[in-house]
């Protein structure tokens, strides 16, 4: 998946909690975030604060999918709570290569597959 692909994917996707996203598809969305808001940040404080919160939202349900495909739950995110170790484990887990079958496929998918 290209950068501007993963781009409009996890935007399109902005409240979709269900489903996978590939692992480019969610560090590509990660960049473009980042650049975003270094960018907008040499432009206003105020704007690159209000980029970040826009664009909050999109973020977690990108992880969460993310999370899905190496078949974890996206309640995982919440071990980021705990300082360092956390930051570790979700950095880890949001690498991972997928899994081939995950029980949070959704339902149409996996009735295709049979």
């Amino acid at each position: 998946m290209t950068f501007t692909e993963a781009t409009k994917t996890c935007l399109s996707k902005y409240a979709d909690f269900n489903g996978r996203a590939s692992r480019s598809e969610y560090w590509w969305f990660v960049l473009f975030t980042i650049i975003a808001s270094v960018v907008l940040s040499f432009v206003s404080n105020t704007l690159s604060g209000l980029f970040s919160l826009g664009m909050l939202l999109p973020s977690i349900a990108a992880a969460t999918r993310r999370l899905h495909d190496t078949d974890r739950s996206g309640w995982m995110q919440l071990i980021g709570i705990v300082p360092v170790l956390g930051w570790i484990a979700i950095i880890y887990f949001l690498a991972q290569p997928s899994t081939a079958a995950s029980r949070f496929d959704s339902v149409k998918a996996a009735s295709e597959a049979a």
